[in-house]
């Protein structure tokens, strides 16, 4: 395989005409703003991936040895950091993780908790139209992963229209 190629970063379901399925897909993307199943879907295989990992160094943990005792901190430090696991939070309570904590994570859904959209939609579109900034940085990535240490300096770009506080699309209890 090429560099240039297209990869795609997640697995559609097995089945893909299940009802229950379906009805819980659809409520997560209404309930979080997201586009479409693919970014839904995405979020899944990295929870996957997150577990596979876990897995793994609960396998080894057994074996023992200082290398895998240093990867798996830093593989909880890393998901500590980006606020999915708490600080006491081990290598097996990475296991019992569910989609929606690292939907929670993502800075459309971040912003609309802040008030700074009035729904998730509005959040994604205040995001992709550059009006929103993280640390002094704009971002313009609804799905963005917003570490822990970042999630005080979410705020409207200083030169977007909406840092003005009577702009029309701001609600009432915003800042």
């Amino acid at each position: 395989m090429t560099l240039g190629q297209n990869t795609k970063f997640y697995e559609t379901p097995n089945h893909p005409y299940q009802d229950d399925r379906i009805a819980e897909e659809s409520g997560l993307l209404g309930r979080y703003g997201l586009k479409n199943k693919e970014e839904l879907w995405r979020t899944q295989s990295q929870l996957r991936s997150f577990r596979r990992e876990a897995r793994a160094l609960l396998g080894r943990e057994g074996a023992g040895g200082e290398s895998a005792d240093e990867e798996a901190q830093e593989f909880l430090d890393r998901l500590r950091r980006i606020g999915i696991l708490g600080n006491e939070a081990g290598a097996d309570d990475v296991l019992s993780l569910e989609v929606t904590d690292l939907l929670e994570r993502r800075l459309q859904t971040i912003v609309y908790r802040q008030g700074l959209g009035n729904t998730p939609k509005q959040a994604r579109q205040f995001i992709t139209h550059g009006h929103v900034e993280v640390n002094g940085h704009n971002v313009t990535i609804p799905s963005y992963t917003v570490p822990v240490s970042e999630e005080g300096s979410i705020e409207y770009d200083e030169t977007s229209p909406l840092a003005d506080e009577l702009h029309p699309a701001r609600s009432e209890g915003q800042e």
